[in-house]
C-alpha cells in the first residue's frame, strides 16, 4: 500500500502546460524534471525565475497533497526562491522537494533545483496551510 495520499498523483493542468514530469513521489520527497524549451524563455535564453519558482511550487502543493488526511486540502501561503546559476535552452531543471516541517495546520518544505551538470541553480522554501475541505 502506497504512503501517498491519492490526491497527489494528480498533476493540476498547469503542470502539464509547463511540461514538468514527476519522477518520483513518495511521502518524504517529490521529485520532477522540467525541460527548458523556448517557451519557458526569459528573453536572455535561460530558464525564467517564474518558471522555476512555479516547478518548486508545484511540488511543494504535491508533497503536501501526499500527507494530507482525508478531507484536507492545501494552499500556498509563503515561497521564498534564492537563484544561483541559470539553466540554458536545451538543459533540463531537476527539483527534489523534502520536507523541512510537517504540522497539523502547516507543511513546509524545501525544493533544490539543479541542471544537468548538478549545479544548484535556485532554492525554494515555502509553506503550505492545511485546510479542511467545506
Amino acid at each position: 500500500m502506497s504512503d501517498v495520499n491519492e490526491v497527489a498523483f494528480k498533476q493540476p493542468p498547469f503542470a502539464e502546460h509547463l511540461g514538468l514530469k514527476v519522477t518520483h513521489m513518495s511521502a518524504d520527497k517529490v521529485t520532477a524534471e522540467l525541460p527548458m524549451r523556448e517557451e519557458l524563455n526569459n528573453r536572455f535564453n535561460i530558464m525564467h525565475g517564474g518558471a522555476i519558482m512555479a516547478l518548486a511550487d508545484n511540488l511543494g502543493g504535491t508533497a503536501t497533497s501526499a500527507n494530507l488526511k482525508p478531507g484536507q486540502t492545501t494552499t500556498t501561503v509563503e515561497s521564498k526562491t534564492n537563484f544561483f546559476a541559470a539553466i540554458p535552452i536545451g538543459d533540463t531543471a531537476y527539483a527534489e522537494c523534502t520536507p523541512l516541517h510537517r504540522g497539523r495546520t502547516t507543511m513546509v518544505w524545501q525544493t533544490r533545483i539543479t541542471r544537468n551538470d548538478g549545479r544548484l541553480c535556485a532554492l525554494v522554501t515555502q509553506t503550505q496551510l492545511v485546510m479542511e475541505k467545506k
